[in-house]
C-alpha cells in the first residue's frame, strides 16, 4: 500500500476505536437506565453495540473516503477537525446521558450532534459524494437516539 493510502487507514482507524472504547467505557446500562420509562418502540439493549458497531465501521470509511479525496491540505485539516469535533460531541453524549444521569442535557447535546453529522456531510460532498453518502447511515441512527432521547425525557422528567 502507499503512504497515501495507509497514513489516513491507520489514522481513522485509530480515531474510531477511540471514540468506540471511550463511548463503551462510560456507557453504564445499570439500576438508573434500566428503571427509566422508555417509549415502547424502544429497541432492546443488544441492538446499540450492534448498530453503533456497523455506524463506526461507516465512519471511519467515510473519513478515510473524504480526507484522500480532499484537493487541498486545507480541505484534509477541516475533515480531521470536522471528524474529531463529531467524535468529541459523540462520546459526550454518552457522558451526560448515562454518567452524570441527565437525558434532558443529553438532549440538547444530540442537536449539537446531529448538526456536526449534518456539517460533514454538506463539507464532503463537494469533494466526495461516496463519502456524504458513507455518512447518511449515521445521521439517520442518531435522528433516532435524538427521538428515543426525547422520549425519555418527556416519560422521566424533571431530573437533577
Amino acid at each position: 500500500m502507499r503512504p497515501t493510502i495507509i497514513i489516513p487507514v491507520i489514522v481513522a482507524s485509530i480515531a474510531a476505536l477511540c471514540v468506540a472504547a471511550l463511548g463503551a467505557t462510560v456507557t453504564d446500562l445499570g439500576p438508573w437506565y434500566q428503571a427509566l420509562a422508555k417509549p415502547a418502540w424502544n429497541p432492546p439493549d443488544v441492538v446499540f453495540p450492534m448498530g453503533w458497531t456497523v455506524i463506526y465501521a461507516l465512519i471511519t470509511v467515510a473519513g478515510i473516503t473524504a480526507w484522500r479525496a480532499a484537493r487541498t491540505s486545507a480541505e484534509a485539516e477541516w475533515v480531521i477537525a470536522l471528524f474529531a469535533l463529531n467524535g468529541f460531541l459523540n462520546i459526550s453524549w454518552s457522558i451526560l446521558f448515562l454518567r452524570f444521569q441527565r437525558p434532558d442535557w443529553a438532549f440538547a447535546e444530540v442537536i449539537v450532534l446531529w448538526l456536526s453529522i449534518l456539517a460533514i456531510i454538506l463539507y464532503v460532498v463537494r469533494f466526495s459524494r461516496p463519502a456524504a453518502a458513507l455518512l447518511l447511515p449515521y445521521l439517520g441512527w442518531v435522528s433516532f437516539a435524538a427521538a428515543l432521547n426525547w422520549a425519555v425525557v418527556q416519560l422521566n422528567a424533571p431530573f437533577a
